[in-house]
């Protein structure tokens, strides 16, 4: 049992080192091709911290384990904005300044009740998984005409500084961007099956272990980035991390599961865990448009998220045993 629980340690340390070496390169890369900041904030960036999740779920999904895949999106999502956004909210209150991501939150909430109707039927059908997919290409669609459109805006400015900190050769950002997508496959594969092996050591379901240590593991790099963003003052980046990850997730992570191999899902994935994800995503929705003048998430409502992540993963280890 000493050898699963080292893969599962060494495939988080090498997935959050090789996701953030990805992201670097293909930000750096999009950079030297003349990409927009803003677009490559809302795309790179915003999606790209999801790669852990779309391969881990992608593997899992192929070796016969769609508990994990569906786990690990729902439970990342949950984990973005209770955990993540609750942390790096206690550390520096965080302000929506960006209208762009203003304008995603609306969209999260109703891909988030889409996901909900799919989920009422007790299965994801491959028709339900290519729709998902379709409704990604879309919002893809939408996202890369905001970029293109939107000159001034305070994610856009966020990346530019950042990307002019973080300097690269094209030759160098081609490297990481290669590598670290390698590294990200087997990591994630040396992940899956540690995982797999615990899950049935103790005798839970692939579902509880994709919720809790798969999930938590996949967002890290969502953490560090946020928390490295709130850091230097730039809100918008660690917001534009989760809400961007969290539409990943919800559509391309499942939606490319689903293609791999249809999944039954349990009652509790839709009473529990779509309930809670569901609950956040209305939650931020409210936080971010702000009921008096501009979104912001103070302490308090950090302090609130974050409970809210404590309790639920308390509820699950407590009843998966």
């Amino acid at each position: 049992m000493l050898l699963p629980f080292f893969a599962v340690v060494a495939g988080l340390v090498l997935l959050v080192w090789s996701a953030d070496r990805f992201v670097d390169g293909a930000a750096a890369t999009a950079r030297h091709f003349g990409m927009p900041p803003l677009l490559i904030g809302m795309v790179i960036v915003g999606f790209g911290t999801s790669a852990p999740e779309m391969v881990v779920s992608a593997l899992a999904a192929l070796q016969g384990n769609p508990g994990i895949a569906l786990g690990n999106a729902y439970g990342s999502n949950i984990t973005n904005i209770a955990l993540i956004l609750g942390v790096t909210a206690l550390l520096s209150p965080i302000t929506f300044h960006s209208q762009v991501l203003r304008k995603e939150l609306p969209i999260l909430s109703g891909v988030t009740l889409f996901a909900g109707w799919q989920l009422w039927s007790g299965n994801i059908t491959r028709i339900d998984a290519f729709l998902l997919l379709l409704l990604f290409s879309v919002l893809m669609g939408w996202t890369i005409k905001q970029g293109m459109q939107k000159k001034d805006d305070a994610l856009g400015a966020e990346i530019e500084e950042q990307l002019h900190e973080q300097k690269q050769s094209l030759s160098n950002a081609l490297f990481w961007l290669i590598a670290g997508l390698l590294l990200l496959i087997v990591s994630s594969r040396i992940l899956v099956w540690g995982s797999v092996e615990i899950a049935h050591y103790f005798g839970v379901s692939d579902l509880i272990i994709g919720l809790t240590v798969v999930a938590i593991g996949t967002s890290l790099p969502e953490l560090a980035s946020s928390l490295l963003a709130v850091r230097k003052g730039e809100h918008d980046i660690a917001l534009g991390n989760v809400l961007g990850s969290n539409l990943f997730n919800t559509l391309a992570v499942v939606g490319i599961a689903g293609v791999i191999h249809p999944m039954d899902v349990a009652p509790e994935v839709f009473l529990r865990d779509f309930v809670v994800m569901a609950v956040l995503t209305v939650s931020l929705f409210l936080i971010g448009y702000g009921l008096r003048g501009q979104g912001r998430i103070n302490r308090l409502e950090g302090l609130l998220l974050l409970l809210s992540y404590v309790g639920y993963t308390y509820y699950l280890l407590t009843t998966a045993f």
